[in-house]
């Protein structure tokens, strides 16, 4: 692996990160030029655009007929930004759960994971599929704004730092920040997926594992600046909910994307059916009981979800091309480490069901 691969590479992602945030910027401000409620800026480009790194990396890896890194970048982002940006955020401060997330993000959160599991049973997720995830997210923003307006929730918009109308600045800086955040984005793809499929072919390993964990991290770095300084500041329901939001958007606005612009649609292996869509809904299923206990997620929760995200890449990194991996590493977690924590799950929620004093949101 040269050294120029590796340097583009790492410019890619910093592309990535930076034009996100540009993009988001310039949008917010020119939408609030054009009189647009900043609650409907805030629930749209704010909270989407930390996925957008994820957007960009996939469509373009499916248009490049890389459908491993297309799908494996969603899975892998997923499975990231619950084990490991709330892992991280859960140990600077116990994190704060919203009763909102509990009665509707969540839930669809999981049916989404569920819905994209019965999409691929086939093998493939095609156009049509693509189609059915991209209209559900259309509904689910629509829903999201006007159930937001009646319930005359400004504060969303304060919380993500929308600016109004009168902060919007000028029209053609703004539309600059745009397209600059744009071709940012699409630059940063371009040489990280690019850059990814040289990595794995020097590596000797499959680009579903180097989707699965370099670029998966690599592409949910806007998602934990967000999470882990919203920690820090104390706002610490932002740091849950830009977890979920941004998984939601992963799996029905990314991935529907990603299958409608696919030539031939993309191909889901044996291997990721069974193991990685797998570990994906079983991370957000178990997300429900941790959250209802007390409405907050403990410091020793975000340590058991920090210590299932190191052993699930030692596990990816070592069964990659049909390896044997770790012996006893798959059977411990079968028989022995997941009935426990869903034992402990299962503890957790009867307590939490029998009287615990949810803190004040």
């Amino acid at each position: 692996m040269t050294l120029m691969v590796m340097v583009l590479f790492v410019v890619g992602l910093v592309l990535l990160v930076a034009g996100a945030e540009v993009l988001v910027k310039g949008a917010s401000r020119l939408a609030a030029g054009f009189r647009i409620s900043p609650l409907v800026i805030g629930l749209t480009v704010v909270a989407f655009g930390t996925s957008a790194p994820e957007l960009a990396v996939s469509t373009g890896a499916s248009l490049g007929g890389q459908g491993d890194i297309a799908l494996g970048n969603v899975l892998g982002s997923n499975i990231f930004n619950v084990l490991f940006i709330l892992g991280l955020s859960a140990l600077i401060a116990p994190l704060v759960v919203s009763r909102q997330l509990i009665r509707l993000d969540v839930p669809i959160m999981i049916g989404a994971s569920l819905l994209v599991i019965l999409l691929a049973l086939d093998g493939s997720l095609g156009r049509f599929d693509g189609v059915l995830l991209f209209g559900l997210i259309i509904a689910y923003t629509l829903f999201l704004i006007i159930s937001s307006r009646r319930a005359n929730r400004q504060d969303d918009a304060e919380e993500l730092g929308v600016t109004d109308a009168a902060h919007s600045g000028s029209a053609l800086i703004n539309v600059l920040l745009v397209l600059g955040g744009l071709v940012m984005l699409v630059l940063g793809a371009r040489w990280l997926v690019g850059g990814a499929v040289v990595m794995a072919t020097t590596l000797g390993v499959s680009e579903r594992v180097v989707a699965l964990t370099i670029v998966a991290a690599g592409t949910s770095l806007p998602e934990v600046a967000t999470s882990v300084i919203a920690s820090i500041r104390g706002q610490r329901d932002i740091a849950v909910g830009n977890v979920v939001g941004s998984n939601i958007f992963n799996l029905l606005g990314v991935l529907g994307v990603s299958s409608i612009l696919a030539p031939v649609g993309i191909a889901v292996s044996e291997s990721v059916l069974q193991f990685d869509m797998l570990v994906m809904f079983a991370v957000a299923l178990a997300c429900l009981p941790i959250f209802i206990s007390g409405l907050r997620i403990n410091r020793w929760e975000g340590l058991l979800f920090m210590a299932y995200y190191i052993v699930y890449n030692v596990h990816v990194v070592t069964t990659d091309g049909g390896a044997g991996g770790i012996p006893g590493l798959s059977s411990a977690m079968l028989f022995y480490v997941m009935p426990l924590t869903a034992v402990t799950l299962l503890v957790i929620l009867m307590r939490g069901g029998a009287g615990s004093t949810p803190p004040r949101q």
